[in-house]
């Protein structure tokens, strides 16, 4: 996989034909042995050094590295009707060798960056690649300040992020008319400011976000209290049985693989904004429940309150909802793949300029790596050649 690697590159600009050849050879290099060092990687001492060389550039920015992969992601999106775009963070710990600028972690003494990852994914979880990435850390100043943050505005929260990949979400809908764009993220992503973008941009992309917050909805309720509303929680536990589901379960730190039996809720609701931001104007979106029966009950069951943009009419407008949502794993299996498949968290440059533009590279063969794992098991009988060059 490590010359065929150097197609995603294709049209790369670094604004010197010599970069841009250099380009190709470094994560030709990489690509051959993932896990090996950037030295034990390189052909020698000439093409280590000058990969350094590359990675030091101050006119060479991490972006210029993948916006041809970027390009080339979307035009494999617009080969497909439907395609998901899943936005997830993973923290990279650099705190045993740490460059010399690194920001911290949650802690003063643990060094690195929170990677905001983009992914574009088939429904059938076939990886089609990176499309956007957005990298931050934090100041121990900062640390510990999570209550001053909340009244801040959006766009100096960390959770910007969320809304950032949504807006991206929805450009890339506009740019790929024939393909259904869908957003699908975890808990964190629930930010109201999503759902009003939702309702009020000309072109959005759907969305899936696994709800953290319990939001009210314009219903009060007479036995709490005058000035109390209805739950949305509530309000879909309620309603009737849609279907039920028997779902594989993979292993994660926290429980072990199971299948997991399903009941499946769904209704439509309107919504009161927060409190605070009692100016805003309420929405209007779906909802599915989804809660395990006969689990554990070891705090492992699974019990997903989705919000969605995406029909409920039907049984099979709900299942695939579920299974949209059920696809977010991949980025999880992306960010496995480019710390243990990759070993991105082992890099020691000197600076963090440096280990971003490597990142770059490394989250292109991240993805070659998940494209042609899932493309062998969606398609078993697809002859080699279609994938691969002669010398590959």
């Amino acid at each position: 996989m490590c010359d065929g690697i150097a197609a995603e590159l294709e049209g790369i600009d670094l604004g010197d034909k010599r970069l841009n050849k250099r380009s190709e050879r470094i994560i030709e290099a990489l690509a051959a042995d993932p896990q090996a060092s950037i030295n034990a990687a390189c052909d020698g001492w000439s093409d280590t050094l000058a990969a350094y060389r590359f990675f030091d550039n101050n006119a060479i920015k991490p972006e210029q590295i993948l916006q041809p992969h970027v390009n080339a992601t979307k035009q494999r999106m617009s080969e497909h009707p439907v395609v998901l775009i899943l936005q997830d963070t993973t923290e990279l710990d650099f705190s045993d060798h740490a460059p010399d600028d690194a920001g911290c972690l949650n802690k003063e003494d643990r060094f690195g960056i929170y990677d905001h990852t983009h992914l574009a994914v088939t429904p059938e979880r076939l990886c089609l690649g990176v499309v956007g990435v957005e990298q931050f850390d934090r100041t121990a100043e900062s640390l510990g300040k999570t209550v001053e943050r909340r009244t801040l505005p959006i766009e100096q929260k960390e959770s910007f992020r969320w809304l950032n990949g949504y807006r991206l979400a929805s450009k890339l809908a506009n740019e790929c008319p024939e393909t259904q764009v869908v957003n699908v993220a975890d808990r964190e992503a629930d930010i109201y400011d999503i759902f009003l973008e939702a309702e009020q941009h000309a072109t959005p992309a759907d969305f899936i976000i696994r709800a953290k917050e319990d939001r009210c909805t314009l219903e009060h309720d007479p036995d709490s209290g005058p000035a109390v509303y209805r739950k949305v929680r509530a309000e879909v536990s309620a309603s009737d049985i849609r279907t039920t589901r028997i779902i594989d379960l993979p292993q994660t730190p926290k429980r072990g693989a199971r299948k997991a039996e399903l009941e499946v809720r769904a209704i439509r609701v309107t919504v009161k904004p927060p409190h605070a931001r009692s100016r805003l104007p309420s929405v209007t979106y779906n909802v599915v429940l989804v809660e395990e029966v006969n689990g554990p009950q070891d705090g492992t069951d699974v019990s997903w309150l989705l919000i969605t943009t995406l029909p409920i009419d039907s049984v099979e407008d709900i299942l695939r909802v579920i299974d949209y949502y059920a696809a977010r794993w991949s980025i999880e299996v992306f960010f496995r793949t480019l710390k243990t498949g990759c070993r991105v968290e082992e890099i020691q440059l000197e600076k963090m300029h440096r280990v971003k533009n490597c990142l770059a590279f490394y989250k292109i063969i991240a993805w070659r790596v998940l494209y042609l794992t899932y493309l062998n098991r969606e398609c078993p009988s697809l002859p080699c050649t279609a994938v691969f060059d002669d010398s590959e």
